[in-house]
């Protein structure tokens, strides 16, 4: 899975550098579509269309701006100085996935906006920690909830981490908050997606648009979302989607 997991980071990589005021979230989606192309690689993101969705999605990327947190689509919207982007990409190599999300400032950073970024990057970071053989689900997901409620941001379970393999979204669900010591053993060679997605204004509720998409926090405060491919293994979790 790690040639896949290259081209997701080579992807946002290079959109995270071509994004600035004035880009629209359309042209960073081509961006995209061109590292996929350049790569033999194809796309989970475009046309998948899950139960919760009325229409497939129409795009290859996931781009959420300031208040959305997940599910953004990509549009002729120009970036402004001081946006928070989240953008959320996957790949399909020879038959394996690959999936990852980064958050970044646009232009003049709000310091709300790169504490709320550090804190969901150091969510990302503690919940790959307690991935290892023998550990469970739940010590993966109170990880991540142990840093949104110590910073008192918002978070749900609705989305969140999921198994990574031949699809883009297989078992297990990976929460991002629980308990630790709760629910399945992990066992070595299980492939997961841990994503946490924090939201500024501290409540846990959200909203979807009308597109049936793009998901937004309820109280319209700003949401940050990370996320990286990791395999588990004997020798600790590995990220597949770093360059």
């Amino acid at each position: 899975m790690r040639p896949a997991g290259r081209v997701v980071a080579t992807a946002l990589a290079q959109m995270r550098k071509q994004a600035a005021v004035g880009v629209s979230t359309l042209e960073l989606d081509e961006i995209a579509r061109s590292v996929l192309a350049d790569s033999g690689a194809s796309s989970p993101f475009l046309y998948y269309q899950p139960s919760f969705a009325h229409t497939p999605f129409p795009a290859v990327i996931c781009a959420s701006v300031n208040d959305a947190a997940l599910h953004g689509i990509p549009s002729r919207y120009r970036l402004a100085d001081g946006d928070l982007v989240s953008l959320d990409f996957g790949a399909t190599l020879n038959g394996w996935t690959a999936d990852a999300a980064v958050s970044f400032t646009v232009g003049t950073p709000r310091p709300d906006d790169l504490r709320l970024i550090d804190a969901a990057e150091r969510a990302l970071a503690a919940g790959i920690a307690a991935a290892f053989p023998g550990s469970r689900i739940g010590d993966i997901s109170a990880a991540i909830g142990a840093v949104a409620r110590a910073a008192r941001y918002g978070l749900h379970t609705d989305f969140g981490g999921h198994g990574v393999g031949h699809t883009m979204h297989e078992s297990p669900s990976v929460p991002n908050d629980g308990k630790a010591g709760r629910g399945m053993k992990l066992p070595a060679g299980l492939v997961i997606a841990i994503e946490p997605w924090f939201m500024a204004g501290g409540k846990d509720s959200y909203v979807v648009d009308p597109d049936g998409w793009t998901l937004r926090s309820g109280d319209g405060s700003r949401a940050a979302h990370v996320e990286h491919t990791i395999a588990i293994t004997t020798d600790g979790p590995q990220i597949l989607t770093a360059l």
